[in-house]
C-alpha cells in the first residue's frame, strides 16, 4: 500500500514553474521513476500501467481541487480505475489479511486512489490544494491547528503576503 508521501509526490507532479504548468509525468522517465520508487521491485511500469497512473493522478487532482462539482468526468475516471477491484480476506497465522485483487497494470493506480481515500478518512480536511491560485501543488496539513494554507511558506505564502502588503500600500497612497 502506498503511503502519504507517495500520494503527495503523485499529486504534486504537475507544478507551476515560471508561470507555466509542468507535468513531471509527461515523459515516461518521470512516471517510471515514481513507480519504481513506490511499486513492486522489478523492471518498471509498462505503457498501460503508466496510462492508468496518469489517469488516477489527474482524476485525484481534479477531485482534490474541487473541480468535480461541475464536472463528473474525474469521478468517472476514478470509477474506471477501480472497476472490478476486490479486497479479499485470507486467513493467516496472525488473523485475517486483506488482499487486493486487481489487474497488474492497474495495481499502482488503484493503490494511489486507495492511499488518497485513506488520507481523506484518517485526516479529514487536511489534504488540500495550496491557497495560492497560481500554484497547482497540494499539501497535507499536519499542524495541530489544521491552519496551513500554502504548499510552502517560503514560496507561495511569502508571495501572497507580499502581494497583499503591496495592495494595501497602494490603497493607502
Amino acid at each position: 500500500m502506498l503511503d502519504d508521501q507517495a500520494l503527495i509526490q503523485a499529486l504534486n507532479s504537475t507544478p507551476v514553474v515560471d508561470g507555466r504548468r509542468q507535468d513531471l509525468w509527461h515523459d515516461d522517465h518521470g512516471v517510471d521513476s515514481w513507480a519504481r520508487k513506490h511499486g513492486e521491485p522489478g523492471s518498471g511500469p509498462g505503457d498501460e500501467e503508466r496510462r492508468w497512473l496518469r489517469t488516477a493522478r489527474d482524476a485525484l487532482q481534479a477531485v482534490g481541487s474541487g473541480a468535480v462539482g461541475s464536472d463528473t468526468s474525474a469521478e468517472a475516471r476514478l470509477r474506471r480505475v477501480l472497476a472490478g477491484v476486490r479486497s479479499v480476506p485470507q486467513p493467516s497465522a496472525s488473523g485475517i489479511e486483506w488482499h487486493l485483487e486487481v489487474p497488474p497494470e492497474r495495481r499502482l493506480a488503484v493503490e494511489l486512489v486507495l492511499a488518497w481515500a485513506d488520507v481523506k478518512e484518517r485526516m479529514p480536511g487536511r489534504l488540500r490544494p495550496c491557497e495560492n491560485p497560481e500554484c497547482r501543488l497540494f499539501l497535507l496539513d499536519r499542524s495541530r491547528a489544521n491552519t496551513a494554507r500554502w504548499c510552502s511558506m517560503k514560496t507561495c505564502g511569502n508571495r501572497l503576503k507580499a502581494r497583499r502588503h503591496q495592495a494595501r500600500a497602494r490603497a493607502d497612497s
